[in-house]
């Protein structure tokens, strides 16, 4: 495995959502460093299953020797929005007893300066995911207009700051290709003053651009629809989110799931075909002060669980 440490969050809540079977069938489709995968792995027994899906093929070539290896164990090397496509190939369409979503960078995506998605680490702009997709970050900063980086950094990142940034990105590339991380992280910076800012003042601009290359709120919107084909009745999908864009994605979706069809909604008979698909497993989850000492990556974790009905 990778000499990086992964710790994963929220994980004895996560098995708790998850209310693993000895013997069933459960997905991780964000394989990631497979922290959550080993802990769901150890709760079943030989007639048990567990399918990792990453589309990072660093994470699948760096897996355990005791995953790897495991006959209970199929590692895929796909996107998650291709989940109903991976399990009708394997017979599994609506067989799957638990379906995890562990969602935004893994920490050793975070800590490889060459994945370029930090900006506490200089590197190479790249931040993709999926290292085989033709576009990373500084190929898409060097052709994107004004006007639409504005929107991305508004929309994605919900930076109040956008149209500054935005300005400052398109005159300094015309200067010099801003294909670092430390180059775009000190553009932000020379217009965004950090005493404004709790954070670094370039986080919402790395997460804007970010989820952008990587199409993340398309794939999970996808990944969520297809969640309630491969579940079984009683299945149940547990999905982490880190920050607000997601969190709202994913609740809007469990809510509006686990409602009757508008049109038949407060009516006594609905068809069962316009029943709720999800039943809500109590309230969203936060990390224990003692869990975000431990692990700063829990401090903005939250964790939302839904059963198939």
């Amino acid at each position: 495995m990778s000499g990086n440490t992964h710790v994963p969050v929220l994980l004895e809540q996560v098995l708790e959502g998850l209310d693993i079977r000895q013997d069933g069938c459960y997905v991780d489709g964000t394989f990631g460093r497979g922290g959550h995968a080993s802990a769901i792995l150890e709760r079943l027994n030989v007639n048990g299953s567990l399918i990792a899906i990453d589309r990072d093929a660093q994470a699948i070539t760096s897996a355990a020797a005791s995953l790897a290896n495991d006959p209970r164990v199929q590692l895929i090397r796909s996107d998650f929005a291709n989940l109903a496509t991976c399990m009708g190939e394997r017979g599994l369409t609506g067989q799957v007893d638990g379906l995890l979503l562990d969602l935004g960078v893994s920490s050793p995506q975070l800590d490889e300066a060459d994945r370029g998605f930090s900006f506490l680490r200089d590197g190479p702009l790249d931040m993709r995911m999926d290292t085989q997709q033709r576009l990373d970050a500084a190929g898409w900063l060097a052709g994107v207009e004004e006007k639409t980086l504005k929107k991305v950094l508004y929309q994605y990142g919900e930076e109040q700051d956008a149209p500054r940034i935005a300005r400052a990105i398109i005159a300094s590339r015309a200067t010099a290709k801003i294909d670092t991380t430390g180059r775009l992280a000190d553009i932000v910076a020379s217009v965004v003053p950090a005493h404004t800012r709790k954070k670094h003042p370039a986080t919402k601009t790395f997460q804007a651009i970010r989820i952008v290359i990587n199409d993340e709120l398309r794939q999970l919107e996808a990944v969520l629809e297809q969640s309630i084909t491969v579940l079984r009745r009683g299945g149940r999908l547990c999905v982490i989110s880190f920050h607000s864009l997601e969190d709202r994605i994913v609740k809007r979706f469990m809510r509006n799931a686990s409602r009757e069809t508008e049109q038949y909604r407060g009516m006594p008979n609905v068809p069962a075909e316009f029943q709720p698909r999800l039943r809500l497993v109590g309230k969203d989850i936060v990390a224990a002060s003692a869990e975000i000492a431990a692990n700063a990556r829990a401090r903005s974790a939250r964790l939302r669980v839904a059963e198939r009905t």
